[in-house]
Formats: structure tokens, sequence, C-alpha cells
């Protein structure tokens, strides 16, 4: 039953998907909203960008949902939360918390997919310990409700360095960790960028078979971003989830849909930027 939802993922044309992340509020940090301020206008201009997927909570999932239609993106859905995004980590608590009964809520929101962490924060184990927990509770659930396990392995640079929410580029570190989200029973990776790009293959080997979808990161220039997703593709990336180069692009309809030529289409970087254009 899960190829079913996969199905509505992943284009039929390509078999790569492009998803939207706009789950940053979820988090409790002010910088995240930017460009986010308005859940409902954001969810409206990305409908009519048409990418395949958009990541939402569940208290944002409605906006989408309640569009009438059928030609809209499928939701995937955030089900945890975490406090360990800001320039300093909390020295009393720190947290990947899940909600309850998160793929009967999946269900409900007829979601396509749903989307875990798995965190490698440097001096906080304890963080990496509750992702396990998390998506060992949630395995079982998956394949019972047929709905597809996004697991997110992201490798933290330590907070004294970078802070929050910086892309850790390290090969090793991220192969280490997207493998291990892979023999926890991941559908999909979502996975940051290595730093060599024409290394990422080794990530993809890792992941044995299982889709990888690839991390945006910060916000880059329109050329960079466009490179980069080339060069990612061509190592055998699945597709690609950006947020906050989407979001908080002056122009979020024309990233997307060069993003989406290139994803499915094969478009070139320049022929890509002279849609953003």
């Amino acid at each position: 039953m899960k190829s079913f939802r996969l199905k509505r993922l992943f284009n039929a044309k390509s078999n790569r998907c492009f998803d939207v992340a706009v789950d940053h509020g979820f988090f409790n940090q002010a910088g995240f909203l930017q460009g986010i301020e308005d859940m409902r206008k954001v969810i409206e201009v990305l409908v009519d960008a048409a990418p395949d997927a958009i990541q939402l909570t569940l208290g944002m999932a409605r906006h989408l949902q309640e569009i009438p239609g059928r030609e809209k993106p499928s939701l995937v859905l955030r089900t945890d939360v975490a406090n360990i995004y800001g320039k300093t980590l909390p020295e009393n608590r720190r947290f990947s918390l899940m909600i309850e009964d998160c793929m009967l809520q999946a269900v409900r929101y007829d979601a396509a997919c749903v989307c875990v962490n798995l965190f490698q924060i440097p001096g906080a184990p304890e963080v990496h310990a509750e992702c396990v927990e998390n998506i060992l509770k949630l395995k079982p659930q998956a394949d019972y409700y047929g709905v597809p396990m996004m697991v997110e392995p992201l490798v933290f640079q330590p907070n004294e360095k970078a802070g929050g929410y910086m892309v850790n580029g390290d090969e090793t570190a991220i192969t280490y960790l997207v493998r291990q989200a892979v023999e926890l029973g991941a559908d999909i990776i979502k996975a940051d960028p290595t730093d060599d790009v024409s290394r990422y293959h080794k990530v993809i080997e890792a992941a044995s078979g299982i889709p990888v979808l690839v991390r945006g990161g910060g916000r880059v220039s329109d050329r960079e971003i466009l490179e980069r997703t080339q060069g990612l593709l061509e190592q055998g990336a699945s597709g690609i989830v950006y947020g906050r180069n989407v979001i908080q692009h002056p122009n979020p309809k024309g990233i997307t849909r060069a993003l989406m030529a290139m994803v499915h289409d094969g478009a070139s970087v320049d022929a890509a930027l002279a849609m953003v254009k």
C-alpha cells in the first residue's frame, strides 16, 4: 500500500520528487518565519507553482488540503518537533518529540508521506537517542497504515561554530547517518548535500536503493542552487527538498518552476535561470 502513496509523491515521467518544505514555524525560532509569516498566502503561491509536494505541520496542513480539486501538491506531514535549532543549545532539556498517533493523523489528513528527523548533534547524544526511539515507534505504524516514512538524517556543525541549522557537508558523517536511517527502515531519505557534490554518489550508494531527496540548506544565489541541483541529480539523487531557497526567494513561483524543469525535464542551469527571470 505504501507504493500507492509513493506514486502520488514521485513524478510519473521522471520518477523524481520536488518537495517544498514549509514546516519551519514548528520549531519556535523567530528567524525561521521570514517569508512564511502568512502561511495561507504562502501555500496559495506554492500550489500555483505546482511542486510535487509541500511539507507541512499538523497545524498548517489544512490550508493545503482544504483547497478544492485534485491538481495540487501532495502533503508531506512533519511528525516531530525539536528545540535544538537556536544559536545556543538549551542547557537543561534538549528534545525531539513526536506527535501522538501521528500515522493516524497522517491518514486523516490524506498525507502521501510523513517526515521524521534523525539528528546527530555534537554534545547532544540524548537527542539522537530520542530520534532513534521516534523512528522505531513510527516504523510499524508506517507499515500498518501504508504511509511512507521519510527519515531526515541531519548532521549538525558544532553550535559554537555555526549554530543551529547549518549544514555539515562532511561526506563521511552524512553517509554513516544516512545508512543508519536506511537500517532503521526509511522508505525515503531527506539528506544534506556534501561539500563536494561530485562525491554524492557515495551517499546514494549507502542508501542501498532507497530514494534520496537532498535538502537545500541556507539561502544562496539562484545560480548556486541551480548548479548544485544539477550536480546532485547527476550523482543519482531522486529529487530535492528545498525550503528557504524557495520561500525566501523574491519570486517563489519562478524558482519553483525552474527547479521543477531541472528535476523532471533535465533543463540546463541557463534554461532554468531564464525561467526564474
